[in-house]
């Protein structure tokens, strides 16, 4: 029988419970019958996952990951930290180009940090003017959507109790017809186990008046 056709449901309020030593002996034939990597291998019904299609990037770094390897490298942070000038002297200009070079590259360093405070100096600028309604805007929208989940989750649970309820009253309804026909059928299969032995004694019987009749 497929997964989809196939039926699970059972009688909780109706039928009585499973004693412990069967219990244990239906659980042993259900482990017996499974595949032992039925914990880890996905049902053949489920649909294949997706491909993941990461950039190299991203690839290389969850391969680090998985690796456990510690995050090597970044932004280099120190075009940002404090620039000590050079040694120099009044000829060095003419003297030694290295040093003019070296000047150079430190204007250009100290280029890129003068930007780099200006650009945080905005950014905490707007921080302390908007930062805290931005903050609280979005603490509200939180709320909000946490509300909305709590809503769900109590209807889920009403629709859930409901069709427990159901399920019971579904039942309970039918408990005296179904203990009738448990009855009925218990009684059949005696009916039919008597006939049974019924027929082996006569066939017995007949057996032996034949055994007698032939001597």
């Amino acid at each position: 029988m497929s997964l989809i056709e196939a039926s699970h449901d059972s009688l909780p309020y109706i039928d009585t419970d499973i004693p412990p030593s069967d219990r244990a002996s239906i659980n042993s034939l259900i482990t017996s019958s499974v595949p032992p990597a039925h914990t880890s291998t996905p049902h053949p019904y489920l649909p294949p996952l997706p491909s993941s299609n990461f950039t190299p990037m991203i690839q290389l770094e969850l391969d680090r990951h998985s690796r456990s390897e510690p995050l090597v490298g970044g932004i280099d942070t120190s075009r940002y930290e404090a620039l000590d000038p050079p040694p120099t002297s009044p000829t060095s200009d003419e003297d030694k180009h290295d040093v003019l070079k070296a000047w150079r590259e430190t204007l250009r360093k100290a280029y890129t940090s003068s930007s780099h405070l200006r650009t945080r100096l905005t950014n905490l600028s707007l921080l302390e003017e908007f930062g805290k309604n931005a903050w609280l805007i979005h603490n509200s929208q939180l709320e909000d959507i946490l509300r909305s989940l709590e809503r769900e989750v109590v209807s889920t649970a009403g629709e859930v109790e409901a069709v427990n309820q159901e399920r019971k009253a579904a039942q309970e309804g039918v408990r005296g017809e179904m203990e009738g026909l448990e009855e009925a059928w218990r009684g059949g299969v005696g009916k039919v186990i008597e006939v049974e032995v019924a027929g082996e004694g006569v066939r017995e019987e007949i057996l032996g008046r034949r055994r007698e009749g032939a001597r």
